[in-house]
């Protein structure tokens, strides 16, 4: 009894790690001498992903932030210039499990345990979005959102859809001078 306790306990810890590990990373930052209320229209500069199929879904949910935050989208003469790069790297993380008989915590003189060691390989999608100033071509807003990605493309696009919306849930910053 005692064992299959340590077991699942072992098991609920390392799913916790791994959830939390996994979990989706929204980061933002900006230049803190930028005036935000003078830029309310942006264009394209470029897209850069590995999969053509993503160009078109990167813009889409940009736009649709953008466009909720009053901004609108022009072909040319623009206030702001936005680039986005896609990148995907592959990760691994390792869970090790004892079997309750010795070795991890409870390690006792003459005791012997076994454990396993299992590798999770897993990748993780970043998305970097950079705002510019059209005029001086200066970065003004820069954010990024990482993800583990999932082999279902409807789950990947839900995730970006989240991650670009965390991204300007607090844009444009309110800055204080």
């Amino acid at each position: 009894m005692k064992m299959k306790r340590t077991i699942f306990a072992s098991a609920g810890i390392a799913v916790l790690f791994a959830a939390a590990s996994f979990a989706q990373q929204v980061k933002t930052d900006y230049d803190r001498s930028a005036n935000f209320s003078q830029y309310k229209t942006y264009s394209w500069e470029k897209v850069q992903t590995q999969d053509p199929l993503w160009v078109d879904r990167i813009k889409d949910a940009v736009n649709a932030a953008l466009t909720a935050k009053g901004w609108t989208q022009v072909e040319s003469g623009a206030s702001v210039a936005i680039i986005a790069m896609e990148t995907t790297q592959n990760r691994q993380t390792l869970n090790t499990f004892y079997d309750g008989f010795g070795g991890g915590w409870r390690w006792r003189e003459g005791a012997f345990g076994e454990s396993t060691t299992t590798a999770d390989n897993y990748k993780v999608g970043t998305l970097v979005i950079d705002l510019f100033d059209a005029n001086t071509k200066t970065l003004i807003w820069r954010g990024s959102s990482s993800d583990t990605l999932s082999n279902k493309s409807g789950t990947n696009i839900k995730n970006l859809d989240k991650g670009v919306q965390k991204m300007f849930d607090h844009f444009p910053p309110d800055v204080k001078k």
